[in-house]
Order: structure tokens, then sequence, then C-alpha cells
């Protein structure tokens, strides 16, 4: 199987938008969804600007971008279980699915400087 990192970016995003796509009844919850879905969407949207990148400083701007979107979007995922917004077994596979994300993305940016 070959192994893409935009897929699993896409499958992330994907998986934060299914999650919340209902009408949530508090402004907390409203709130945070809406800014971690933006947040998500972001992080694979920056990896594919990444890949088009011409220089490598350039790629490096783009990755720590979807860097700090990843780890945007993990807090709002732990605010959202300590609030008890989300019940956290329905956010434990995608708490570690960011964790190995920040991960690769942490080691690429590694590797290019």
């Amino acid at each position: 199987m070959k192994y893409d990192l935009s897929e699993r970016l896409e499958n992330y995003a994907a998986d934060v938008i299914l999650l919340f796509d209902k009408k949530l009844s508090s402004f907390a919850g409203e709130y945070l969804a809406k800014q971690l879905i933006r947040s998500a969407c972001s992080s694979a949207l920056n990896y594919g600007e990444a890949l088009g990148a011409g220089t490598n400083k350039d790629k490096i701007n783009k990755l720590r971008i979807c860097l700090k979107e990843l780890r945007e979007s993990l807090r709002n995922l732990n605010i959202q279980t300590k609030a008890k917004l989300i019940p956290e077994d329905n956010l434990k596979l995608l708490k570690d699915e960011n964790d190995q994300l920040i991960r690769i993305i942490v080691t690429r940016i590694k590797n290019i400087s």
C-alpha cells in the first residue's frame, strides 16, 4: 500500500467534518466545531501548497503552517473533551491521528532543514 500523507490529511479533515456535521446545541460547541473544521481543513490545504512550493524555504513555511493548524486542532479537541462537549471516546481516534500527523510533519520539516 502506498503511503500518502496528502490523503491522510484529507481523511482527517473529512472525519472532523463528519463528526460535527450536525446542529450543535450550544454556542461553545458550535464555535469550537466551526474553528476545528477550519483548522483541520487548513492543514490539508496547506500541505497541498507545500507540495507545489518552488523553494525549500517556501515548502518549510507551508509545512509550518500545516503544523500550526494541526496543533490548533489538537488543542481544540482537548478543550472540547475537557468541557464535555463531546465524549472523549468519540474523539480518541481523531486525537491519535492528529498526533501522528503532527509527528510526520515535524519530521518532514527537519528533513528539509
